[in-house]
C-alpha cells in the first residue's frame, strides 16, 4: 500500500459508469464534493476517462479515480489507457478489475505496478473471499470487496459478509482499506455497512438512478458520518 495515500476511513465510492454522460456527471461531481465538505467524508469519484480534466478543474474535495487503464509504455497502444495520460489529466487514482471490466491476476499485478510507477492510487474489485486475499497479497491501497451477483440489485451484503471480508483482507496486509458494497441504494444500506465494521462502502446505479442525485448523495454521506462517528464514540 502507498505509504503517502490520501484517503483516509470513513470515505465512499461513486461510481456513474455509462448511467450518465456530460454535464450530468459534473453536476454530480460538484455535488459529492460540497457533501465531502460537508461532512468531513473522503469521497473517490471514479469518474469516465473523458471527463476525468473536468471533475478535476471544478472540484476541489473529491478524489477522481480513473475507471480503468493499461498497463503500457509510452508508445503504441492506440485506444489502450496510457498511465500516464491519467495522471497528465488529474486523477489521483484509478478503479482496476471491476466486474465490468475484468482483468487477469497476472495483468492486475502489472497494472498496480505501473500505478504505482507514476503515483496512482489503486482500488482493486474482487468478488469473492479467495479473490479478496489473493488480491491483497499485491498491495493496493483498497480493496473493494462486493458480490457480483448483488450489484446494481439494490440488495445490499449483510454484517457477516462485512465482517468476514474485511477480515479476509487485513488479515493478509492490515494497511489495506477495504471497501464492502453491491446493491447500496439508499443512506440506510450505507448506515448499516459501515456500522458493521466497513472503512468505507459506495454506490454506482443507487446515485446514477436516484430520482434526485443531490439528494442521494447528501443522504449516503450523511449516513457514512452517522455510523462511523457512532462506532468510535
Amino acid at each position: 500500500m502507498n505509504a503517502n495515500c490520501t484517503i483516509k476511513a470513513p470515505f465512499f465510492e461513486i461510481g456513474p459508469k455509462s448511467y450518465l454522460y456530460g454535464d450530468q456527471i459534473l453536476e454530480l461531481a460538484k455535488a459529492a464534493d460540497a457533501a465531502s465538505e460537508k461532512y468531513g467524508v473522503d469521497i473517490i469519484f471514479t469518474c469516465p476517462v473523458v471527463d476525468i480534466r473536468r471533475v478535476k478543474e471544478n472540484t476541489k474535495h473529491i478524489h477522481v479515480f480513473a475507471p480503468h487503464m493499461d498497463p503500457i509504455p509510452v508508445g503504441r497502444g492506440l485506444a489502450d489507457i496510457l498511465p500516464e495520460s491519467l495522471v497528465a489529466a488529474g486523477a489521483e487514482g484509478v478503479m482496476l478489475n471491476h466486474v465490468e471490466k475484468p482483468v487477469t491476476f497476472e495483468v492486475l499485478a502489472e497494472t498496480i505496478k505501473r500505478a504505482e510507477e507514476v503515483g496512482l492510487l489503486t482500488i482493486v474489485c474482487a468478488d469473492s473471499m479467495a479473490d479478496a486475499s489473493k488480491i491483497a497479497t499485491l498491495a493496493p491501497d483498497i480493496i473493494v470487496a462486493e458480490p457480483s451477483e448483488l450489484i446494481g440489485t439494490g440488495v445490499s451484503v449483510g454484517p457477516e459478509y462485512v465482517e468476514a471480508a474485511t477480515k479476509c483482507v487485513k488479515s493478509v496486509n492490515p494497511d489495506i482499506l477495504v471497501l464492502t458494497a453491491a446493491g447500496i441504494a439508499n443512506g440506510t444500506d450505507v448506515y448499516n455497512t459501515i456500522i458493521a465494521g466497513a472503512d468505507a462502502t459506495g454506490s454506482s446505479s443507487g446515485v446514477a438512478k436516484a430520482a434526485d442525485r443531490a439528494a442521494m448523495v447528501d443522504e449516503m454521506i450523511a449516513a457514512v458520518r452517522k455510523a462511523w462517528d457512532e462506532r468510535h464514540n
